[in-house]
């Protein structure tokens, strides 16, 4: 058999960010915190709660310019993967 890919090798992200049990805004702005702090491409895994964590972050990043890469039920949380925009000119 030959070796398959993981697809989350493909997408393995720069860094994780466990906000279980934090609630909104706070998570929104502690997200945003470590994104400012990475490099621009680099991909951040956010665990969060269902609920409001869930319903109101990814939005708020996208309006924010963050790009949504993936959002995975792990049952309990969620795993939502945000890329941080490349520097525009």
């Amino acid at each position: 058999m030959t070796d398959e890919l993981d697809p989350r090798a493909i997408a393995s992200p720069d860094a994780t960010l466990d906000l279980r049990g934090t609630p909104c805004p706070i998570n929104l702005v502690r997200t945003k915190l470590r994104l400012e702090q990475m490099e621009p491409g680099a991909l951040l895994e956010v665990w969060l709660d269902a609920g409001e964590p869930i319903e109101q972050v990814p939005d708020s990043l996208r309006m924010s310019g963050f790009g949504i890469e993936q959002l995975e039920d792990r049952s309990g949380f969620f795993a939502l993967q945000v890329r941080k925009p490349t520097a525009a000119a």
